[in-house]
């Protein structure tokens, strides 16, 4: 951390600016607080063994194997429309809590035929989510195409509404590597359908160890063919095959990026792919030894486009204001470098240009605020 400067104080200052989230699944992002509740009452109803995973759901700083344990909890709670708006609500406002001031919510759409689940009352349900929430003012497209806020007014303070964070908030539909060629499709085709409710991109996510890149690229390239920008999870195993076939197709972002070599990288730079960081996400799964090994202290050197991220809070006990801490502590940054990091990733999100503006004028007034601790 630059000279002078406290932990206390560098922990303040990364909760403190405003800042822009990419790379967060929803599901991953669950309080412990819900998903404790949520369990019990899925315990009581005999669909699982409460005594199982109340440890692990306790616990802070889990495992590799303990998050395998919470993955198929997940899988579970996210056939029930009631919870998966209560969940979208929840992960909204918590962001909103870190002074997060762009969310891109990135989300798996269902089918589960038993439980009457398709995938568009999926995404109905996390809709339903993002219109309850009330704490926050928080603002995604809605069928008009404006920038819309569902949330009511919290009470009157003489003749002035309280003042509220606000946050935007775009999604993402995710195609599972676990899916066929026609789910994949499915999901593009529904993203589009729900353009107008803040859906602006796709991701290809799940198990690395699973699926064929050839499975999935007829429904990537239809998204990019009728403009839906895509995002990768790449080279989180080594997998030199797939990783390259990643790079041809030439995302718009991709995340993690664990296992590329020095051509894969310098193909990255030469193309100025944005790379999603997550930091304690790759601790946490193996994929690094330690932290200060990692990619992003020569992405940062080579002044390579990159987004600190946190890909799954509640999972990986941790939030955005301390992955930027993270950074900061083991690479060295400075208030200004970690301000300015942040400042830089409105660039690369996929919302349109009305919200770029209003996000770069978000940064400028705080950068006017804050004029003194970043100079000083």
């Amino acid at each position: 951390m630059g000279e002078g400067c406290g932990f206390a104080e560098m922990k303040e200052w990364c909760r403190s600016i405003p800042k822009i989230e990419l790379h967060a699944h929803l599901n991953g992002c669950i309080r412990d607080s819900t998903l404790l509740e949520l369990a019990k009452e899925l315990g009581q109803k005999g669909d699982i063994i409460f005594s199982d995973v109340e440890h692990v759901i306790m616990k802070y700083g889990r495992s590799l194997t303990e998050c395998f344990q919470l993955f198929d909890l997940f899988h579970i709670l996210a056939t029930d429309h009631e919870t998966i708006s209560r969940i979208t609500k929840e992960v909204v406002e918590d962001f909103a809590a870190e002074n997060v001031v762009y969310l891109e919510l990135r989300t798996t759409p269902k089918n589960n035929i038993a439980k009457g689940m398709s995938k568009q009352s999926y995404l109905k349900a996390v809709v339903d989510g993002l219109k309850a929430i009330t704490s926050v003012d928080a603002s995604f497209i809605n069928f008009s195409g404006r920038a819309e806020s569902f949330c009511k007014p919290l009470h009157k303070s003489g003749t002035n509404d309280i003042k509220r964070k606000k946050i935007y908030v775009r999604l993402l539909l995710s195609i599972d590597r676990r899916e066929t060629t026609a789910a994949a499709m499915e999901t593009v085709s529904l993203a589009l359908e729900m353009k107008e409710c803040g859906v602006v991109g796709i991701d290809l996510s799940g198990n690395p160890v699973v699926g064929e890149w050839s499975t999935f690229l007829p429904a990537l390239m239809y998204a990019k063919e009728h403009g839906l920008p895509v995002t990768l999870h790449c080279g989180e195993i080594a997998n030199r095959k797939e990783i390259q076939e990643m790079l041809d197709f030439s995302p718009e972002r991709i995340g993690h990026a664990c296992f590329l070599e020095e051509d894969d990288w310098e193909r990255a730079r030469l193309s100025k792919i944005p790379v999603e960081i997550c930091l304690t996400s790759n601790l946490r799964t193996e994929r690094l030894s330690s932290i200060d090994v990692h990619h992003f202290g020569n992405l940062y050197k080579a002044q390579h486009p990159l987004v600190i991220c946190t890909d799954d809070t509640g999972l990986f006990s941790t939030n955005l204001s301390n992955e930027y801490y993270l950074a900061a502590a083991t690479f060295g940054l400075d208030k200004k470098d970690l301000f300015y990091l942040s400042t830089n990733a409105v660039e690369f999100i996929f919302a349109d240009d009305g919200v770029k503006k209003v996000l770069r004028e978000i940064f400028q007034d705080a950068e006017s605020r804050l004029a003194v601790e970043l100079h000083s």
